[in-house]
C-alpha cells in the first residue's frame, strides 16, 4: 500500500511539504523581479502535481459510497487518468475510464500503465466524448455502473476547486505579488484565486484555443484575475519546435523540467510577458509546476533533453 497517498486521503490535516525552486535568470535580475517555482511535480511519481490536490476530495467522496466505484474521463496520454487509476487502486476503488477516441491497435504507455493499475478502459468516439458533461449521457453511464461516483474530466467541479485551494496552504503566499499557473479545465486556477491573499494577482495561461475568460469567479476577486491567452502553441496538447527549444533551454538554465501540454507553455508565457513589461519592477512571482511530465513520453525520442 502507498502509505503516503493513503495518509493524504484519510488525514484531513495532512499537508505534503512542498519544494520551492528559485529561478535565477539574468532577465529577471535586470528587472528586479524574483521568481520561484512551486514543484508540485515532485510530490508523487504517479499522482503527479495538481492531481494530488484535485483528486483528494473526489476520492474521499467515492470511498464513502457503497458501490466503491468511480467513473472518469480522459485521453490516451491523460495525466488525470493515470493518477486516478493509481489512486483508485490504492484506495480499493473500482475504476472505469471513459477514453476519448476509438480503441487503437496499440495502447499508449499511459493507458498500458492505467490498465496495469486495474482501471477498466471504455473507448468512445470523439463525438460521444463531447457529451461527457451531459446529464443524459451521465445517466447512461450510471445505468451501466449503478452507484458509481463520477469524477469530471481533470478532477474538475467544486471538490476539485476545493482541493486546489489547499495548494497555497503549505507555502508563505504573502511574499508573492503574482501567482501564475497554466489553465486546462480552470479548476486549479479557480482554487488558487479563492486561496490567494488580498491584492495578489493570479495569472492564468490557457493551453487551449478560445479560452479568454472564466465565468463564475467571485466578484471581489475579479480585479486581481488575469487570463492571458495566445500561448497555446496550436491548441491543447500541441507543440512547436519553438516551444520544445524553449523547454530545453529553460531546463539547462534552471534544472526544472516541464511538460509541453501545461508547464512548458506557462514558463514560456511568463518569460515572454517579462520581456513585454507585464510585471512591474520588484514583483515576486510564484509559478505553479502542475506536474504531468509523463505526457512528454508522447513526443518523439530525443525531442527533450530531460
Amino acid at each position: 500500500m502507498d502509505n503516503l497517498l493513503m495518509d493524504y486521503l484519510t488525514n484531513q490535516s495532512f499537508n505534503y511539504p512542498l519544494s520551492i525552486d528559485p529561478v535565477t535568470l539574468p532577465e529577471l535580475t535586470a528587472q528586479h523581479i524574483h521568481a520561484d517555482v512551486l514543484r508540485l511535480d515532485e510530490i508523487h511519481p504517479v499522482v503527479s502535481g495538481n492531481k494530488w490536490y484535485k483528486l483528494k476530495y473526489h476520492l474521499q467522496a467515492a470511498m464513502k459510497k457503497p458501490s466503491q466505484s468511480i467513473i472518469t474521463f480522459g485521453g490516451a496520454w491523460s495525466n488525470h487518468i493515470i493518477a486516478t487509476a493509481y489512486a483508485a487502486q490504492q484506495a480499493g476503488l473500482r475504476a472505469i475510464g471513459i477514453i476519448r477516441g476509438e480503441k487503437p491497435d496499440f495502447l499508449s504507455d499511459t493507458l498500458r500503465a492505467v490498465a496495469d493499475y486495474g482501471m477498466q478502459l471504455e473507448f468512445i468516439s470523439r463525438e460521444d466524448y463531447k457529451l461527457k458533461d451531459d446529464p443524459a449521457f451521465l445517466e447512461q453511464l450510471l445505468a451501466r455502473w449503478p452507484g458509481a461516483y463520477i469524477i469530471p474530466e481533470g478532477g474538475a467541479g467544486s471538490l476539485g476547486i476545493k482541493g486546489s485551494e489547499d495548494i497555497l496552504q503549505t507555502v508563505d503566499k504573502s511574499q508573492y505579488s503574482h501567482i501564475l499557473c497554466a489553465i486546462g479545465t480552470g479548476t486549479m486556477y479557480r482554487g488558487l484565486v479563492n486561496a490567494a491573499a488580498s491584492g495578489q494577482i493570479v495569472v492564468g495561461i490557457p493551453v487551449l484555443k478560445g479560452m479568454n475568460d472564466l465565468a463564475g469567479l467571485s466578484p471581489e476577486k475579479l480585479p486581481y484575475c488575469r487570463i492571458i491567452s495566445g500561448y497555446h502553441f496550436g491548441g491543447y496538447a500541441r507543440s512547436t519546435p519553438e516551444l520544445l527549444d524553449f523547454m530545453n533551454r529553460f531546463y539547462h538554465s534552471t534544472r526544472i523540467p516541464s511538460d509541453f501540454v501545461y508547464t512548458g507553455k506557462l514558463f514560456y508565457a511568463a518569460m515572454d510577458m517579462l520581456h513585454k513589461g507585464f510585471f512591474p519592477s520588484g514583483s515576486r512571482l510564484l509559478m505553479i509546476h502542475s506536474g504531468g511530465l509523463q505526457g512528454n513520453r508522447s513526443l518523439p525520442a530525443g525531442a527533450l533533453d530531460f
